[in-house]
């Protein structure tokens, strides 16, 4: 007879235990973020268009230089409360396009 039991992965080493921990410490706290949604509410306009402006807003970094930085594509627009992005996003979106 022969063991067939399957091989196990081996335990995760200290280093990867304190990565996986650093990581979870690093992310933002949802709890205490202001999101796109919140801020679309407070400027009056639909969530869509703040996400349209905000975009662009990213893309004029003299006039936004934290904006475009801070942000990660594909990820969602949060804030910090009391931030300077979030400052910069208040006046991206309070400020009338130019066509």
């Amino acid at each position: 007879m022969t063991n067939t039991t399957p091989p196990t992965a081996p335990a995760p080493t200290a280093k990867a235990q304190a990565d996986a921990g650093s990581k979870a410490t690093n992310t933002k706290d949802a709890s205490n973020m202001v999101t796109l949604d919140q801020l679309a509410r407070e400027m009056k306009m639909p969530p869509r268009d703040a996400r349209m402006l905000l975009r662009l807003a990213a893309k004029q970094t003299k006039l936004y230089p934290t904006l475009g930085k801070d942000h990660l594509a594909r990820q969602p627009w949060q804030w910090t409360p009391g931030s300077k992005v979030l400052e910069e996003a208040r006046k991206a979106l309070s400020a009338t396009p130019t066509v």
